[in-house]
């Protein structure tokens, strides 16, 4: 501002109406710096007297004022601080008005500060211009001190929507760890003082170091961190990284991070960067495996968790709970989604391993009637296992450690228990079956219809059939358990004996409404003498036995909108839905790899199904069968594994069976009556291989494969679904469980303590997992601790196995103890805040030892 601006603003003061009871103006004009001081003997305003405040003439201004000149207008010119309680005229400056030239006063009265602040803001005034002042003016800042002031230029450089020093800190580190390379320093460094940037560092997280560097910050912060979850002993290479003071700021600065929805990318890649920098592998070897489990600031710490189960499954060592305990507790933990994938892979092949030490003795080789019910209530999970192993396997193909674990996995899965459970299998078959196909209190496939579906036809119940090629039995098992968990309704699955050969053809026809189902001469499935091939033959058979009947694919359903769906099944009482996604990837050679990934979208779109048969089409009653199962192994097969072709005169010949009207005994070949199965007019044999082994022919794929009489291919699931809406007497609501905290006290006096939760239920059917994330805030909702989170998903009876022990940090900052806090319980999934528990914290001296 120059002087005719001045005289023009104060002319134009001087010149505004008198207020009420007002007698004349006075003006107080403060230069403190003393900017005009050569020009106020000079300056002259109409109708207004100057007179200028010196340190020896109080008591005479206040006298001229007051007693010799009431009347007149008055500029009062001072350099010094009119606010003190020596000033004589203290009162008359209450009553008047004041006026500041200089550009710090301005900005003073602009953004409302104090003018006791006015050296701090006079010290940063090359950040106030104009486009920085506007920025700094939106944070509305409630109370004016040095460190508000300096945390929100700092703010307001870091391009902020609110002034944080923590947030400033992390878009520092998040920039670049190199001082030259990194844009916000460079803007401290011209508009404030970074000096002072590093003491804000220091006196929060204890970072002090004659050479500072935004690399051994980042270091310090890590370190620091990671001392929070193992014995320092272990840290000794590393102890000058760690905080001597204020170590929870560390804490609870790098979870934040790691837990930010975006920001926690930029952070692992900073960290993998620190751990080679510190030699984390060489620490880390050093120590047993309870030294480290929980710390979780580095990727390594993952690394070598997983590289311990997996090396000790090599090592043959048995500590199985150990090992699934160990995967548990990463869940929680911030990298397990890096390795998410490799530790589900590990996960089923301890799961098999632990089935192994069951029957390291061998599978018992017993009747097909025990052998089956084994292989109903225990030996399927197997094939689950080996199923989710390959699911994980297939989305970290290029890990080094699962290709060793494949190794592992299938000399379990493909050498060990198929070759055991398929073999005891084939003999028990040759013994109890293979002239009446019949187990004593299981349903044949071929009396599917007669006995699940037409007792609802005839009741005029409407009922719908799900018919998915090739579900075998422990999809159909996780299937089950997924509606039970997910949908109202009730789910149980029974297995039922499939056809032999287990092949589409025979396996769909026997699923139809028939009297009689047969073979021609050519190898064509007929019931009641009509071909059974194809949608369409199949759709007229069913609507040619039942009005009121359709036959639909499953991708058609899918298609239509819910009007559509609603009117195209309107009156329609028997609903027959084919579906084929596992089939129709594993029966071709260059798919066939593909198949398992096809059983994990065939349960999506059969849960889908139920879902759209229950709320679109109000349908209650759902049976899900197939018309087999089938065996699959990843391994390309030995030629052991494959045997030619006896010199038999056929009608059919596949991978895992053959027709013939000839009967003869053949070695490794299974011969099975069909009398049991079909009319066999033509007196037809079914020869199949023993265990797994192939026919060698041309043609399809030879991973996977059905037609045979092995568990995977002739135990069929059978889910009977039964749609219950709310309010109905058996109806019970989908819950998430409970997570509860099991302390009883209120009070916090030490910036590291524990809290206990516990899960109120296990997790059964209905009774959902639910995931918990923990912390404290303040009244506001700003968080201030770390973060912890719960899985809540244990399915133990016993309440010990449903408890969990976290540990907290608090922010070192002032905390009022006559205010609450507030434990804050949220739902991961949803977002909802579940319970917002008040605590009062009292630190007294502040601690970062926990007792």
């Amino acid at each position: 501002m120059n002087l005719d601006q001045i005289i023009s603003t104060l002319t134009a003061t001087f010149n505004e109406p008198l207020n009420d009871g007002e007698q004349r103006k006075i003006v107080f004009w403060v230069d403190k710096d003393r900017e005009f001081v050569e020009e106020i003997g000079h300056l002259s305003i109409n109708n207004v007297k100057v007179h200028q405040l010196t340190d020896q003439n109080n008591f005479y201004s206040k006298y001229l004022l007051e007693e010799e000149d009431p009347t007149s207008h008055y500029l009062i010119y001072t350099n010094n601080d009119l606010s003190v309680e020596e000033n004589w005229l203290i009162d008359t400056v209450y009553y008047s008005k004041t006026f500041y030239a200089d550009k710090i006063s301005l900005l003073l009265d602009d953004l409302d500060i104090d003018s006791s602040l006015r050296a701090i803001v006079k010290k940063y005034e090359k950040f106030f211009n104009k486009k920085h002042s506007q920025k700094f003016k939106s944070y509305s800042i409630q109370s004016y001190t040095e460190e508000t002031i300096e945390i929100g230029i700092m703010s307001v450089l870091c391009n902020l929507k609110t002034p944080d020093f923590e947030e400033i800190l992390k878009i520092v580190l998040k920039e670049s760890l190199s001082h030259e390379d990194n844009k916000y320093i460079t803007l401290m460094e011209k508009y404030f003082d970074i000096n002072m940037f590093w003491k804000y560092v220091s006196n929060l997280y204890g970072y002090d170091r004659e050479d500072n560097s935004l690399k051994t910050l980042f270091m310090h912060l890590t370190v620091t961190t990671l001392s929070h979850s193992m014995e320092e002993s272990s840290l000794s290479n590393i102890k000058s990284f760690i905080a001597e003071r204020n170590r929870s700021n560390a804490l609870v600065f790098i979870d934040h991070w790691m837990h930010h929805k975006s920001d926690f990318a930029i952070y692992n890649e900073l960290a993998e960067t620190v751990e080679k920098e510190i030699k984390l592998a060489d620490i880390v070897h050093q120590l047993p495996i309870e030294a480290f489990k929980n710390a979780d600031t580095f990727p390594y710490f993952d690394k070598a968790i997983i590289i311990y189960i997996a090396n000790s499954l090599e090592a043959s060592h048995e500590d199985y709970d150990e090992y699934i305990k160990l995967i548990n507790l990463r869940r929680v933990k911030h990298f397990y989604e890096k390795f998410q994938y490799i530790y589900e892979a590990l996960f089923y092949t301890v799961k098999m391993y632990e089935f192994y030490k069951k029957y390291s003795s061998g599978i018992p080789k017993v009747s097909a009637t025990d052998m089956w019910k084994s292989y109903v209530n225990e030996y399927h999970e197997m094939d689950t296992y080996y199923r989710k192993f390959y699911v994980a396997f297939d989305n970290e193909p290029n890990s080094e450690i699962l290709k060793k674990l494949r190794a592992m996995v299938e000399n379990l899965y493909t050498n060990w228990f198929m070759g055991d459970l398929s073999s005891h299998w084939s003999q028990a078959v040759e013994t109890d079956l293979k002239d009446d196909w019949v187990l004593p209190g299981i349903t044949n496939q071929q009396h599917f219809y007669r006995q699940y579906v037409a007792p609802k036809v005839q009741k005029g119940e409407r009922i719908f059939v799900i018919i998915s090629d090739a579900l075998r039995y422990e999809v159909g098992v996780e299937i089950a358990e997924k509606l039970n968990a997910e949908t109202m309704g009730a789910c149980e699955v029974e297995p039922i004996l499939g056809v032999a050969p287990s092949v589409t053809k025979l396996g769909m026809a026997s699923l139809l409404p028939h009297k009689e189902v047969d073979f021609d001469e050519n190898a064509r499935v007929l019931i009641n003498g009509k071909s059974s091939s194809g949608l369409e033959n199949r759709k007229a058979i069913i609507e040619s036995s039942i009005s009121d009947s359709v036959a639909v694919h499953a991708q058609e359903v899918f298609a239509m909108n819910k009007s559509g769906r609603r009117e195209y099944f309107k009156g329609k009482k028997l609903i027959y839905i084919y579906h084929d996604t596992i089939d129709a990837m594993g029966d071709k050679a260059s798919t066939e790899i593909y198949t398992f990934d096809a059983v994990e979208r065939a349960i999506d779109e059969i849960s889908t199904l139920i879902k759209i048969i229950r709320d679109d089409l109000s349908g209650t009653n759902i049976l899900i069968t197939a018309d087999h199962g089938f065996v699959y192994q990843r391994e390309a097969l030995a030629e052991s594994d494959k045997i030619e072709k006896e010199d038999i005169q056929t009608i059919e010949v596949k991978r895992r069976y053959m027709l013939s009207k000839e009967k003869r005994q053949m070695d490794g070949i299974l011969n099975i009556n069909m009398d049991s199965i079909i009319k066999n007019e033509h007196q037809l044999n079914v020869y199949v291989p023993k265990a797994t082994i192939r026919f060698k022919i041309q043609g399809s794929g030879v991973n996977f494969v059905h037609g045979g009489a092995s568990l995977q291919e002739v135990v069929v699931p059978l889910i009977k679904y039964k749609n219950i809406r709310k309010g109905q007497a058996n109806s019970r609501e989908i819950v998430k469980v409970d997570i509860k905290l099991t302390n009883t006290t209120r009070k916090i006096t030490n910036s590291l303590f524990h809290l206990s939760f516990f899960q109120t239920e296990k997790v059964e059917e209905k009774v959902i997992p639910r995931t918990v994330m923990i912390y404290m805030a303040d009244e506001n909702g700003a968080v201030i601790s770390n973060e912890e989170t719960i899985i809540g998903d244990r399915t133990s009876e016993n309440p010990e196995e449903r408890t969990f022990k976290l540990r907290f940090a608090l922010k070192t900052i002032t905390y009022d103890k006559n205010k609450h806090y507030y434990l804050t319980m949220k739902d991961v999934e949803t977002g909802v805040i579940l319970e917002k528990i008040p605590f009062n914290i009292n630190l007294g001296i502040v601690s970062d030892f926990d007792f």
